[in-house]
């Protein structure tokens, strides 16, 4: 079975209101893919009518942009915590990475569904510019980094930023809720990044 596959069974509850909907959308979304999921199979999935999924929301799209919200919307409030906007760029991206591992471990389908967007619809061209809006604060701080002498000279920043923002989203494709180690796995990363997996040179 796919990390997909499993990330979609995980979101899987009984129904309630419009979070377990939102929450049963969102396995689907992963499962099928968002083009193939009908609001018929997501019906069938929630064990309830077309009708009775209208009540909470106007359709898959809207479905579709509460997912992606509420993984922006965490992405977004991490940088403005205190811890992200004080101290050296270093300590602030330090941060950051800390953040983004704890909201992944805490929100992984609706991150793992974000990871998944490639701008077919408005909604996805939405979240792919405010992706890119977060992934531009993070340049700007491995900018700063190299500038204050805290990352060696010649790095360049954009690049880095791409890099650092790839060893995080990888994270979607092996984490699993209660593996060993996940309440450490957070700062096991930031480590990883900050100083590295390999022994210093003799």
């Amino acid at each position: 079975m796919t990390a997909n596959a499993e990330a979609g069974k995980r979101v899987r509850r009984p129904t309630g209101g419009a979070g377990p909907l939102l929450e049963i959308a969102v396995g689907e979304f992963i499962t099928r893919g968002y083009d193939a999921t009908s609001m018929e199979d997501l019906s069938r999935a929630a064990g309830i009518t077309k009708s009775s999924f209208y009540h909470h929301f106007t359709g898959k799209e809207a479905l579709l942009r509460a997912a992606l919200e509420r993984a922006l919307n965490g992405l977004f409030v991490l940088l403005a915590e205190p811890g992200a906007q004080e101290g050296t760029p270093t300590q602030r991206l330090r941060h950051i990475v800390v953040g983004q591992i704890r909201l992944l471990v805490a929100e992984l389908p609706y991150v793992t569904l974000l990871l998944r967007v490639r701008g077919n619809t408005e909604t996805e061209r939405w979240a792919l510019e405010q992706r890119r809006a977060f992934d531009a604060q993070i340049a700007a701080l491995v900018r700063a980094a190299v500038d204050a002498g805290e990352i060696r000279a010649g790095v360049e920043p954009a690049l880095a930023a791409r890099l650092l923002s790839g060893l995080v989203n990888s994270v979607v494709e092996w984490y699993r809720p209660g593996r060993p180690g996940a309440a450490e796995l957070p700062e096991d990363v930031a480590h990883a990044v900050f100083q590295g997996i390999l022994p210093a040179a003799s």
